[in-house]
């Protein structure tokens, strides 16, 4: 099994699809990687040699910010918009759509789970007491 940046990749798929299953790789970034490593894009993780697994990490390794680090610095730039106070830093801070999107309806993915409106119900009136039988 092939293990780069702290992360297992599936063995059954191909290794561009396989290699972005890490944090901050996608489509343009795996191809990149696979050009600059001399691998095939289309070969399976398991059919990789260890010279390739060793490629593709050292490249990784060298050239791109990924996992940890830049999830760290993903918090840190949302942390710093929160912390001065800007329209975005607010929207973040009250778990709002950050750009632009309308609120009125949809947003849910942001805001949670819609709150149903409160429905009081009026307290049910005492039934009349029955008249006093007549003499």
């Amino acid at each position: 099994m092939a293990r780069i940046a702290g992360v297992d990749l599936p063995r059954d798929k191909r290794g561009e699809i396989a290699i972005q299953y890490i944090y901050g790789i996608g489509i343009p970034s795996a191809r990149k990687i696979f050009a600059e490593a001399r691998v095939d894009p289309n070969k399976r993780v398991k059919s990789w040699t260890d010279d390739e697994t060793a490629r593709v990490r050292e490249i990784i390794e060298r050239e791109y910010k990924v996992e940890g680090d830049l999830r760290r610095e993903v918090a840190m730039n949302v942390k710093r918009l929160m912390d001065i106070g800007c329209y975005r830093g607010i929207r973040h801070r009250k778990g709002l759509p950050v750009r632009g999107q309308r609120t009125h309806t949809n947003a849910r993915t942001r805001k949670g789970r819609s709150k149903g409106v409160m429905v009081k119900k009026k307290p049910v009136a005492a039934a009349p007491a029955a008249p006093a039988p007549k003499k």
